[in-house]
């Protein structure tokens, strides 16, 4: 793929990289320095793999303290910086360029504090998102957000794409669900933003950083809000023989005010692809499924499931299936959130993220199926119904050129659909490098330099994570 633009490397940091190593050495113990070829192609991708470049070198600080020194010392360099969680960004947000250091929280990954009476938490950045539920589990409590790659994605990467998942219809996103962070800034300033307190006072900067994309500084520590599980938790399956009829089925749910803790779409591709992994019990004699999962005591369950089979019914649902058993609940979620491997399995695919009013689904889901096949493609679609945020998957054959222009023309397409019915160019993966030329189709050249002006504030010289979120010809003077 060649559709992405990348600015040409300062040579004059190229020609002091000796130096530049050699100063970051000075700062950091061997094992967090990386700067071997072979070690540093490890980090020169991330999830969206069809655009690579090799970074200067890899840092993998173990504090804050190491983290700040870094960030002094590229700083004072001239130095750019990218910071990178898991690496599991889908929008290129941890794709580094060849004169820039890649920053890595991975090892930073414990928990410093866990307060069960006011429901907070406290953990290093680097810590995964699953792991968060899992040290709490044993009380009864999970943090919300749960993104499909929430095994291996830490919570550093969903602060700075402001992640989503299957039950962020009820629970919201990453910005509903952090209380405060501390961050390193460019110049080595570590700031705590934010409080333990449900609402910090002053202006709210924590809203300011969580879904920047790393270019405000580097998360290194994170307060997150932890619930008590539910009593009880119960998805339905409910196929139907179009498409437009289970986006339509979604739009009168949303629209009756019931709010179901997730409401999962998948197609018919989608739905035989993830059955083949996961043997989940999907029907495979309908167009489209959704999964709707409520949760509470059985009364509660009983009442809120009633009306919904009530509104499928009005859709022409076509199957109906509860799960009756934690077993099947745990495969009919292990289909879900396997999508994006086992779709990974049948052919190479671009995931786009964008988001709509759910009034618009089912003409949507009509527009998004004729864009993709007027270039000849196939597509999956697998996503968060209950808040619009689609994830469709455009399958293509990464080793042909021309089918891998088609397939980024096709995301490109949908996006802007995105946009035109009344929605936005991301959901929960951000912008990165993927969208960051189609900024100019959601905003106008003033919005984008108010943007700007922002990120200056904190990063005058444009040095973290740059080529990413903002048109390379749009970015401000210094």
């Amino acid at each position: 793929m060649s559709g992405i633009a990348f600015p040409a490397p300062d040579a004059d940091i190229l020609a002091r990289r000796d130096a530049i190593v050699a100063g970051l050495a000075e700062l950091l113990p061997p094992e967090a320095l990386i700067v071997s070829e072979d070690e540093r192609r490890a980090f020169e991708t991330d999830a969206l793999t069809a655009y690579r470049r090799m970074p200067l070198a890899v840092a993998l600080p173990s504090t804050t303290e190491e983290v700040a020194a870094v960030m002094r010392f590229c700083n004072a360099q001239g130095v750019k910086v990218v910071p990178r969680g898991a690496g599991t960004s889908l929008s290129g947000g941890a794709i580094p360029q060849e004169d820039a250091v890649v920053l890595g929280v991975a090892k930073m990954n414990r928990v410093l504090d866990v307060d069960f009476a006011d429901r907070t938490m406290r953990v290093q950045a680097g810590i995964t998102n699953l792991a968060i539920s899992q040290a709490v589990a044993y009380e009864g409590f999970f943090y919300a957000p749960d993104p499909s790659s929430q095994l291996a994605c830490t919570i550093a990467g969903n602060i700075g794409m402001n992640s989503g998942g299957a039950h962020c219809l009820k629970y919201g996103v990453t910005t509903n669900n952090i209380l405060g962070v501390r961050m390193v800034l460019l110049d080595g300033s570590v700031v705590d933003i934010g409080s333990d307190a449900l609402d910090a006072p002053g202006y709210d900067l924590l809203g300011l950083v969580i879904g920047s994309e790393g270019q405000l500084g580097v998360v290194t520590e994170a307060t997150v809000r932890i619930l008590r599980a539910a009593e009880g938790a119960r998805p339905v399956l409910f196929g139907f023989e179009t498409s437009e009829q289970a986006g339509a089925a979604v739009a009168a749910i949303v629209a009756a005010g019931i709010v179901p803790v997730a409401m999962e779409f998948m197609d018919k591709p989608a739905i035989e692809i993830c059955e083949a992994f996961a043997h989940a019990g999907y029907p495979l004699d309908v167009g489209a499924l959704l999964i709707i999962e409520v949760e509470g005591s059985d009364a509660e369950m009983d009442v809120a499931l009633a009306r919904i089979v009530e509104i499928a019914r009005a859709h022409e649902v076509k199957t109906i299936r509860e799960s009756k058993s934690a077993m099947e609940t745990a495969a009919i979620w292990k289909g879900r959130k396997s999508a994006f491997g086992a779709t990974g399995r049948v052919a190479d695919y671009i995931c786009m993220d964008g988001t709509i009013p759910t009034g618009q689904l089912p003409l949507v889901l009509r527009r998004m199926d004729e864009i993709v096949k007027s270039y000849g493609l196939r597509v999956a679609n697998v996503f968060h119904a209950g808040d619009g945020n689609l994830h469709p998957l455009i399958m293509y054959n990464v080793n042909d050129p021309e089918e891998a222009r088609k397939a980024e023309e096709a995301g490109n397409d949908i996006l802007k659909l995105c946009v035109e019915v009344g929605g936005c160019l991301t959901g929960e993966h951000g912008v990165g490098i993927e969208k960051r030329d189609l900024m100019r189709h959601q905003f106008t050249q003033d919005d984008l330099e108010q943007q700007m002006r922002v990120r200056a504030v904190f990063d005058r010289n444009w040095l973290l994570n740059p080529a990413k979120v903002f048109p390379l010809d749009g970015r401000l003077a210094a």
